[in-house]
């Protein structure tokens, strides 16, 4: 009587080897694999980034506001750019009330400005405080390279990027747009003309767009040639110019233009013929996917462009 049920027990030993391999190797339910975080913009949130000169008269302030979830939303002013330091080296001590009344006469009911010139200020916890449950951060133009003195390695930095990563809005203007890039262009304490400058602490902006390099007043200062060098010299960087009044909103690994004018992408991958300028030009309502390296969606009856031409004016960056 033992034998038959040895036997028979062998049986099924042997079709369970032969069937459960198969099964391992073909599961009911493929793994999904994990999402890749975005090789250039922020994982959340959203930037804005514009060429200097902002007006009200091509959506580009309402844009932002709409981006925040409203006027009713929190708004922090930063206005660093416009200088750490007097020329007799005296802290520059800005007014909420002037910094604030372009915000609050654009409807804002919850705005307040953030400014030090002192980075251990800007490292404490009392400082960022009014970051904590911002919705959206707004850099005022100037110079660059200030911020860079008064926030880079601070907590106030970790905080501006908290706020991205609750999916709020990052935004600036002019110096507030380049100093959201990786590589920072006109970085110079010693003049905006300087491209590329040799100071070690104000090569990098806060990289908040990664692998780029951002200039800005494109048009009213003739500036569409001067990223030229910089893609050259650093072939890692996407190159954006940005025309005033005009900017690029950023989600992910694209952004769209929208305001006044054209923006300049300088890709160092793209091979251009001899007689072309080495970038191409976008215009308002052009989607560009930024990993791919190519324009994903044209704006109403934009059409392509390369190289251009503006007046020059002097003036900050």
């Amino acid at each position: 009587m033992k034998t038959p049920r040895v036997f028979s027990g062998l049986i099924l030993l042997l079709a369970l080897m032969w069937v459960l391999p198969g099964r391992a190797q073909q599961p009911a339910v493929q793994p999904v694999a994990p999402a890749s975080a975005p090789e250039y913009g922020p994982a959340k949130g959203t930037l804005v980034i514009i060429g200097g000169n902002m007006s009200d008269n091509f959506g580009v302030p309402q844009k932002f506001i709409q981006l925040a979830g409203g006027p009713n939303k929190k708004f922090v002013i930063v206005p660093t750019n416009g200088g750490n330091r007097s020329a007799d080296g005296k802290p520059i001590d800005y007014k909420p009330e002037t910094v604030l009344a372009a915000w609050k006469k654009r409807g804002l009911t919850n705005v307040v400005m953030l400014h030090t010139w002192d980075p251990k200020v800007a490292d404490t916890e009392e400082f960022v405080k009014p970051l904590l449950d911002a919705d959206a951060v707004w850099f005022d133009g100037g110079r660059q390279w200030n911020m860079v003195d008064s926030y880079m390695g601070t907590r106030t930095l970790k905080e501006f990027w908290n706020v991205l990563n609750r999916g709020g809005v990052i935004a600036g203007s002019s110096a507030g747009a380049t100093i959201q890039s990786d590589y920072l262009v006109r970085g110079d304490s010693k003049g905006p003309d300087i491209m590329m400058t040799d100071e070690p602490n104000h090569q990098h902006g806060f990289a908040m767009l990664k692998h780029s390099a951002i200039d800005q007043h494109i048009n009213t200062r003739n500036r569409w040639d001067d990223l030229i060098p910089v893609v050259k010299k650093y072939p890692q960087y996407l190159g954006i110019g940005l025309s005033e009044d005009t900017a690029i909103v950023v989600t992910g690994d694209k952004f769209e233009v929208i305001g006044r004018w054209k923006v300049t992408v300088h890709d160092n991958t793209h091979a251009y013929q001899p007689w072309e300028k080495p970038y191409d030009v976008l215009n308002v309502g052009d989607v560009y996917d930024m990993k791919s390296r190519k324009i994903v969606k044209r704006g109403n009856g934009a059409n392509s462009g390369r190289g251009g031409g503006g007046g020059g004016l002097p003036g900050y960056c």
